[in-house]
């Protein structure tokens, strides 16, 4: 196959075997070395139908050795595959654009984890793929650990059905209560203004509203009210169900000690309460199940975030730079 000749799969101890014989994620490194990245870029573009099915099948490709060194090189990679950009309108995560296509990754504290989840699963139309670039690895800590959705969909079916039948049936609503501006301790702290960009509560409510959004204003703050929205979903690809949902990150209670996000809660779209036990042995399968490979500098990582959840491990040692750019 002509792509073997720009790319060679190397195998790394924290990838996770499959049933299939694969590992995930794929990873991918160069069999020649280049100096600049638009050789690169050109691989991308020449490639891009395989890599585009590799992704499919794989749900993410860790690409390791490539002369990526700045946000700009970051931004030629995302540009090279040609998919339609994202606006961040509406998500929670604070989070600030440093070059065109190219933001920063969540902006609280490292110190903090971040639970698994789709990115911006609360919304009606989450982006489809995901980058990361990693500019400076971190020392220790702060991996970016990725699990499989349709393994955890089945793991909980089988500790918890008769809950996975109410998901499935009425969704998830997530409810946030945000100030005005943003609280940079905290994971989900976007304000209002942020999340909407207007200071302008009339256009904040119509903007909220396109997105399934409801807002409940309060004194010095909103409660913003998402969905219901599904919670389990099916990959048009593979027919497989999926966990897609971010019940994980909104969640605020005892089965976690979540100390930078007290701002979210979560409930079925019924109204009913999701269950401490639940959450326990959510929390449980997703650390078992994830593949968590340490950045090194240089590192794209592209994830399929319609099969994929992601999060976030607490950095021990920095310094650690991670910019992402979003899909549709």
């Amino acid at each position: 196959m002509a792509t073997q000749k720009s790319f060679r799969e190397v195998e790394l101890p924290e990838q996770k075997p499959q049933d299939d014989g694969t590992l995930f994620p794929a990873v991918l490194s160069p069999n020649t070395t280049a100096t600049e990245v638009s050789a690169f870029e050109d691989v991308i573009r020449t490639h891009k139908p395989w890599l585009e099915s590799l992704l499919l099948k794989r749900g993410a490709i860790l690409f390791r050795g490539f002369p990526v060194v700045s946000p700009s090189d970051f931004n030629s990679v995302v540009k090279a595959f040609d998919f339609p950009e994202l606006s961040y309108s509406g998500g929670v995560a604070p989070r600030t654009q440093v070059v065109d296509r190219v933001y920063t990754a969540n902006e609280s504290p490292l110190d903090q984890a971040i639970p698994f989840h789709h990115e911006m699963a609360y919304l009606p139309n989450p982006p489809t793929k995901l980058f990361f670039f990693c500019e400076e690895e971190p020392r220790i800590g702060g991996e970016t650990p990725i699990v499989l959705s349709h393994i955890l969909y089945e793991k909980m079916k089988e500790k918890h059905p008769e809950f996975i039948v109410k998901m499935e049936e009425h969704g998830l609503k997530y409810i946030k209560i945000a100030g005005d501006d943003d609280n940079p301790s905290s994971y989900t702290g976007t304000g209002w203004k942020s999340t909407y960009k207007t200071d302008d509560k009339n256009i904040a409510e119509e903007r909220a509203a396109k997105q399934g959004t409801k807002l409940e204003w309060m004194e010095n703050s909103v409660k913003i009210i998402l969905g219901p929205f599904p919670a389990i979903r099916v990959d048009e690809m593979s027919g497989r169900k999926t966990w897609f949902n971010s019940l994980a990150v909104s969640y605020c209670g005892p089965a976690t000690e979540k100390t930078g996000n007290q701002n979210t809660s979560v409930e079925l779209g019924n109204g009913d309460s999701v269950g401490d036990e639940v959450v326990e042995d959510l929390l449980k399968v997703m650390e078992e199940e994830c593949a968590a490979i340490p950045w090194k500098k240089g590192d794209v990582l592209l994830v399929n975030n319609l099969t994929v959840l992601h999060s976030r491990r607490p950095l021990i040692k920095p310094p650690r730079r991670i910019l992402a750019s979003l899909c549709e």
